[in-house]
């Protein structure tokens, strides 16, 4: 059976499984459709919230932009996981307790005024249509390397499949479907590894075959590692080279960006009592942590497999030559991945093999010519690729790879669903039934937020055929939109009874205005490609690059919500109540009185 029809199988089972969720867990009311009834099983929602917040930029992006910069992108580990733990201990409890579907419900009651909550709207479907961009670009690599058609036709496919089962499911659906989701993803993820841990190290756990000794040499892996790409004139894989500046403040964006996501807050609606919100928050960071505990050693050994294949005879010997490429099997996947459009080599000085090595290197530079070569011939490696194709590069038996291919659409798949679950409720339940509309029937507010998932998909899969980065970078955006305009509000509203309608109104807006024209300067207005003014390399403030802006974002949001609320009047007497309750568990009163 040939590599294709195994993909398709392992494809069309995981898809079937899915599906069939989906229709016997179809959403007939409102509360199934925002809330899924909340009736869900802590350790249930904690495997849902797992599969809706480990996006493609998780398993397909993440190890890839790991694998090619090595430590300085380990913000990206730290950043998410931290923002986990900040969101499970300083948001959720709340926000459950407050018992509102949306973010923007919360916003708009707990800061008393119909404009917070409009532009709460405006700031959830800003942040999660970027956000959707960067899944889209995932499922687009995913649906080209499976179904062996270009990245393009890849995410229109994936569009209409995201589209089908995403509209009719509503959260109950998606909660069910995603359950099924991680249980595919995670071992799609995992398996893979542990086979490539027992190849390069023996160890079958890769968090620990990490730090093991590399079996061909008997050196330790990361030094091995280190001294091939440093040979080959690329930076140390283990230091740290960038400006440590920027680096802190990715890390803290992508942290309170994380805080701040309206897909993974509204996950907390979907359990019974405030109790079950804390546990299904637990459950998530386990189940989170099974798969960023093996990124780490899946992006540096797959390096360390792709630079071994283009220099089998070591560093110093003859590359690999294109002959090579285009018999040995063990070479099949550049040509399955060529076909993508997202891998590129050329012969450029026509000695018959392929050259890989960082070019703009002076000392390479001087080899190279000393060599006869004529720059890098690896012309194009998407970082996007690399996880889905690590099993194909290692040659592991076709049925992981079909494993793979089923675990990055899960991947991609699941979180797009919940984000544009997020986006929906935004428009139809927050826009249309509590401002513009408000006697709409349950019929006309279902169908119209299936509408909005329709123009949400179409505006993203526009966007996700020329993204402003890799997956992860997109991502990342996301993020920073998201820390710069809905965490703050959602932090004073729950720990501040001082701010007010007026001043958390002024600063949602200064987070969100001024991140977004940072972004666009730099990524290009709307993310139109060359219509930027600057860009990450060379950035307009200093080292900030625009992912890492959110965090600076979210202090002008912070700053102008608590100068503006002092210059105008306190919230009314039943909102400091009302915060208050929110935030001191019922019986505590009682409690100290007792002492």
């Amino acid at each position: 059976m040939d590599q294709f029809t195994i993909n398709l199988l392992f494809v069309g089972a995981s898809f079937a499984l899915y599906i069939g969720i989906a229709i016997w867990a179809r959403a007939g009311s409102t509360s199934e459709f925002y809330a899924a009834g909340r009736g869900v099983h802590p350790v249930t929602n904690g495997m849902a919230t797992a599969a809706d917040w480990m996006s493609a930029a998780s398993f397909i992006s993440m190890a890839g932009l790991i694998a090619f910069t090595g430590y300085d992108n380990s913000t990206y580990l730290m950043g998410w996981t931290g923002g986990y733990v900040l969101l499970a201990l300083l948001l959720a409890p709340y926000l459950r307790k407050f018992g509102k579907f949306t973010v923007s419900k919360f916003i708009g009651d707990r800061f008393y005024s119909p404009t917070a909550r409009m532009v709460a709207v405006i700031c959830l479907i800003v942040a999660s249509t970027t956000y959707v961009i960067g899944q889209m670009t995932g499922v687009g690599v995913a649906f080209g390397r499976f179904l062996e058609v270009s990245n393009t036709a890849g995410l229109l496919i994936g569009a209409c499949v995201v589209f089908a089962y995403a509209v009719f499911g509503g959260m109950k659906g998606v909660t069910y479907t995603q359950v099924a989701q991680y249980c595919v993803l995670i071992m799609a993820y995992t398996i893979p590894a542990v086979f490539i841990s027992l190849q390069l190290t023996g160890n079958p756990i890769p968090a620990l075959g990490l730090f093991g000794d590399h079996a061909a040499s008997g050196e330790p892996l990361l030094a091995k590692l280190d001294q091939i790409v440093q040979e080959l004139g690329f930076n140390e894989y283990t230091a740290h080279h960038g400006d440590t500046f920027n680096m802190v403040l990715f890390t803290l964006s992508l942290m309170i960006g994380t805080a701040g996501l309206p897909h993974v807050i509204m996950r907390f609606f979907t359990v019974p009592k405030v109790s079950d919100a804390r546990w299904s928050a637990g459950w998530t960071l386990i189940f989170i942590a099974l798969l960023y505990l093996t990124a780490p050693a899946v992006g540096a050994m797959a390096r360390l497999n792709i630079t071994e294949q283009f220099w089998p005879n070591g560093t110093e010997g003859q590359a690999v030559s294109v002959e090579q490429i285009e018999t040995d099997e063990t070479y099949a996947w550049m040509q399955t991945w060529q076909k993508t459009g997202l891998l590129g080599w050329e012969d450029k000085n026509g000695d018959g093999r392929i050259q890989y090595y960082n070019d703009a290197n002076p000392e390479m530079q001087e080899r190279a010519a000393a060599n006869g070569w004529d720059g890098n011939e690896l012309t194009n490696f998407n970082r996007d690729i690399l996880v889905l194709a690590n099993p194909e590069i290692a040659n592991l038996p076709g049925w992981v790879i079909g494993l793979v291919a089923a675990g990055g659409l899960a991947a991609a798949l699941s979180t797009a669903a919940g984000l544009l679950l997020a986006i929906s409720s935004a428009v139809s339940h927050d826009l249309l039934k509590g401002q513009l509309t408000p006697n709409m029937s349950e019929r006309a507010e279902l169908m119209s937020a299936r509408i909005a998932m329709a123009v949400a998909i179409a505006v993203a899969t526009y966007l996700g055929l020329n993204p402003p980065g890799f997956a992860a970078q997109t991502v990342a955006l996301a993020f920073g939109l998201a820390a710069a305009s809905i965490f703050p509000a959602l932090m004073m509203g729950i720990f501040s009874k001082r701010v007010n309608n007026t001043g958390a109104v002024a600063g949602m807006l200064v987070g969100l205005l001024v991140t977004l024209v940072y972004i666009f300067l730099h990524k290009g207005w709307f993310f139109i490609p060359d219509t930027n003014s600057f860009t990450d390399a060379d950035p307009l403030l200093g080292t900030v690059k625009s992912t890492s802006f959110g965090a600076i974002g979210a202090l002008l949001n912070f700053g102008t919500a608590i100068l503006v609320s002092k210059l105008t009047a306190e919230p009314p007497k039943h909102i400091q109540e009302l915060v208050e309750s929110v935030r001191v568990p019922r019986g505590a009163g009682a409690a100290v009185e007792g002492h």
